[in-house]
């Protein structure tokens, strides 16, 4: 007995593949999701009180990561009270069209690295908001998350009880 091919094998076929990609593409979009909230508990709005302050939840590793703006664009700070300037990487910088004032060294754990000053226009973290914050850029910093380093936070005032750090402006 002759068996006819199943004329409808070719489309069974790729519909099975388009099924699997599709629980492929589920499992890692639920794991990337997954993964940014435990690198950012605080993503695009930070937990605000009435008196204009901002709540920041630690993240696993135990750093207070957060949305904000640099002159109107979303970045995620990094917050770094061992940083004596906001600091944030050279490919950023660019997309931010931010100027270069004089060139400058920086000492980083990693040793010293080029790079230069700029003035960020308008710094918000939530309801705070400063303006004519001095920073710097440099190649030494790989991804786009900006540390939020001492010429910002020296103007606010912090306090950690547990898992929370409570900022203010002075």
């Amino acid at each position: 007995m002759d068996q006819q091919p199943n004329p409808h094998r070719k489309t069974g076929v790729l519909m099975l593949a388009i099924a699997w990609l599709l629980v492929f593409a589920g499992i890692f979009w639920f794991f990337d999701g997954w993964y940014q909230r435990q690198y950012n508990p605080n993503p695009h709005s930070v937990l605000q009180s009435q008196q204009g302050e901002v709540v920041l939840q630690r993240n696993r590793a135990g750093h207070y990561v957060a949305d904000g703006e640099i002159n109107g664009n979303t970045v995620t700070f990094l917050l770094d009270t061992g940083a004596t300037q906001v600091a944030l990487s050279s490919h950023l910088a660019m997309r931010l069209g931010l100027k270069r004032e004089m060139g400058v060294s920086v000492q980083t754990a990693n040793g010293t690295v080029q790079g230069f000053a700029t003035r960020l226009a308008v710094v918000r973290l939530g309801p705070i908001e400063l303006h004519n914050v001095s920073a710097v850029v440099t190649d030494g910093i790989e991804d786009d998350t900006v540390l939020l380093g001492m010429s910002f936070l020296k103007q606010l005032e912090f306090t950690q009880r547990n898992d929370q750090l409570i900022l203010k402006p002075l």
